[in-house]
Parts: structure tokens; sequence; C-alpha cells
């Protein structure tokens, strides 16, 4: 079973070095507060730890992911998902695209007809945490484990 990674960017687009924002742009994230699931291998790892003061990363599972799909899952247009076009796509339901992911048979990427991201919006009751430090210095950057809490609050 192949782990994935929930990632997210926090901080905005000024400023930003080069080889971090094409990797940015290689992840999908070209925006702030926009969301991708990648397959936890040292590739991404390196692409993470280089964009680390521009985004935040923790494990997901199936559950949570059938639940990003279903709240900001978006196809061509910018069309909300519906469980007729997630059958298109040869899936019985939501959970079951979430088990694909999740067990490593397909990459949201390669997800014909959906979005390779999630567009969120800003959390609800704002940030508890500073958005400009790593997680170990008080923030939510880099690696947090809380990340899951704060992205249901931007669902």
């Amino acid at each position: 079973m192949v782990n994935n990674l929930l990632v997210v960017r926090l901080r905005g687009t000024i400023n930003v070095r080069e080889p971090v924002k094409r990797n940015l742009e290689q992840l999908h994230l070209t925006k702030r507060f926009r969301a991708t699931i990648i397959p936890d291998t040292p590739d991404y790892r390196g692409m993470l730890i280089a964009a680390k003061d521009h985004v935040a990363w923790c494990p997901i599972n199936s559950s949570f992911i059938s639940k990003l799909i279903k709240g900001r899952g978006r196809k061509e247009g910018w069309k909300p998902l519906r469980l007729k076009e997630i059958k298109e796509m040869n899936f019985k339901s939501f959970s079951d695209l979430a088990k694909s992911l999740e067990k490593g048979e397909i990459v949201l990427k390669e997800v014909k007809g959906m979005k390779p991201f999630f567009a969120l919006s800003p959390p609800r009751g704002g940030f508890k945490r500073s958005t400009r430090r790593m997680y170990a210095q008080g923030g939510i950057l880099g690696e947090n484990p809380e990340l899951i809490s704060i992205v249901e609050k931007m669902i």
C-alpha cells in the first residue's frame, strides 16, 4: 500500500524563488489555498522539502479523501463532481475513487475529467497558529499532523 500525502499551499505567490515556483507548479499548487494528493515517494518528498516555506502536508486516509472529493472536487469548467461523472470515470462511488487513490492504483492527476487539485476557502475561524513558521516552531508550515483539522474547516 502506497501512503498518500495531502499537500496544501498556505502562502502566496509574491517573492517565491524560481525553483520553488517550478515545484509548486508541478504539484498543481499555483495559488494560495490549493490542495492536492500525492504519493509519498522520495521524489515528491524532495519537492515538498524545497517548498516547505509555502506548503503544509500530512498523511491522509481514504475517508478524508472521499470527503474532500465530495466537497471540493471539480470537473473541467469548475463544475462540481457528481456521482454521474464518477460513474463515467469507471468508479462506483466517491469512496471507491478514494480507495483507489489510497491504494496507489491511480494518481489524482491521472483521473480523466477531474481537476488535479482542490480549491479550498480560508479556514472558518482563522488560523490558530502562525502561517509564517514551521510546525515545530509554533506555525503550520511543513509536515503538520494537525493539517486535517485545518482542512476540514476549509472545505
